[in-house]
């Protein structure tokens, strides 16, 4: 059909004025962050909120399968050092004696370690549990125990000492900055893998790891995950 020049020009202005509109409209459109996974431990002495890293997927996944299978419902909290930090995950503490020794306990498979630069042994940072170097080389991670760092403040003069001692790499200014404010334990940076850290309930691993304990740092009273969940 023939279209006269004038109405073919108004037509292909009005055309590229549409394309222009939604080309501004989509621009200014931001992609939706996906937010990481979450995980809510219940606990017998409050709640413990942790905010799982994509950057340790390994680690990520595995955490998430046994938490949506109830795996931790009911676990002790079997290890807790005051100023070090807090250990759980062993399926054998589930009703376990007073006199039953823990911390061996767990599936049988072990995850490939997954140190990422940045992620370190900062106070509330959540870590993986392992067997020593001398069996375990590899620093592969138990395959469900793991700890939440306390730990202490410490000066740069104690930092320094430890970079000195070619304990640790040479620290960066924010994780100095964390070390000496927040706290942590520096030495295990780079040893254990860091997949989590806590987001809210940093004042309840300070009432954990003060509880009174007994042989192998069991706490004397049982203190127990009364249930964990996947909270997105």
């Amino acid at each position: 059909m023939y279209t006269s020049k004038p109405l073919k020009n108004a037509y292909m202005s009005k055309v590229l004025s549409f394309v222009i509109f939604f080309i501004i409209l989509f621009s200014n459109i931001k992609p939706m962050a996906i937010a990481q996974s979450s995980v809510l431990l219940e606990t017998s002495e409050g709640n413990i909120k942790i905010r799982l890293y994509d950057e340790t997927p390994l680690h990520r996944d595995n955490f998430l399968k046994l938490v949506r299978e109830g795996f931790y419902d009911s676990l002790l909290f079997h290890r807790c050092i005051l100023n070090f930090m807090i250990q759980t995950g062993d399926p054998e503490s589930k009703n376990a004696p007073a006199d039953q020794p823990l911390g061996a306990g767990g599936p049988s498979y072990k995850i490939p370690a997954e140190f990422v630069t940045g992620y370190y042994h900062k106070k509330g940072a959540v870590a993986a549990a392992r067997q020593g170097d001398s069996v375990n080389p590899e620093k592969k991670s138990s395959g469900s125990q793991f700890y939440i760092v306390q730990g202490t403040r410490l000066s740069n003069s104690q930092l320094d000492a430890l970079e000195n001692s070619k304990q640790h790499e040479p620290f960066t200014q924010e994780q100095r900055q964390t070390y000496t404010s927040l706290g942590g334990t520096p030495h295990l940076d780079n040893s254990y893998t860091v997949f989590g850290e806590v987001t809210e309930g940093l004042e309840v691993i300070d009432i954990i790891a003060s509880s009174p304990t007994g042989p192998r740092n069991r706490p004397v009273k049982d203190i127990l995950i009364i249930h964990a969940s996947v909270i997105h």
